[in-house]
């Protein structure tokens, strides 16, 4: 038989409002996504940084130079902050995938291990170089 309550639910778990509260599950996994997508953009920027040093030594210099200002350096530490993020998302998702830390609260604490533990690692990373 139908379902007569079917118009009185919402349609889909990203309404967000009134209808769905965003869990910390929910945001991590959304920013993971995020994170992932903007690792193509800083693959493109190194990829476009070793092409420049096959071609010639001014054009070298000219993205050398975009690369190491300021504006350069704030890409490269997020892209490092991204790269530790989605590493630390894919251990999370490793974990669950062996069938461990499934229940809420176990979730909840590896969801702040990667969000505490991807700006401290990328912090290590810097200090290291």
């Amino acid at each position: 038989m139908a379902d007569v309550n079917r118009g009185n639910r919402p349609l889909s778990p990203f309404m967000i409002g009134p209808y769905y509260r965003p869990q910390l599950n929910s945001i991590t996994s959304i920013v993971n996504r995020i994170a992932g997508i903007a690792l193509l953009g800083g693959a493109m920027l190194v990829v476009w940084w070793l092409m420049a040093a096959a071609t010639s030594e001014a054009y070298f210099n000219m993205v050398d130079g975009l690369l190491t200002s300021i504006l350069g350096d704030l890409v490269m530490t997020l892209s490092v902050l991204a790269l530790w993020y989605h590493a630390l998302a894919g251990v999370r998702h490793l974990v669950w995938d062996l069938g461990y830390g499934l229940d809420p609260a176990d979730a909840d604490k590896m969801g702040w291990g990667m969000i505490i533990g991807a700006p401290a690692l990328t912090f290590l990373t810097i200090i290291s170089i």
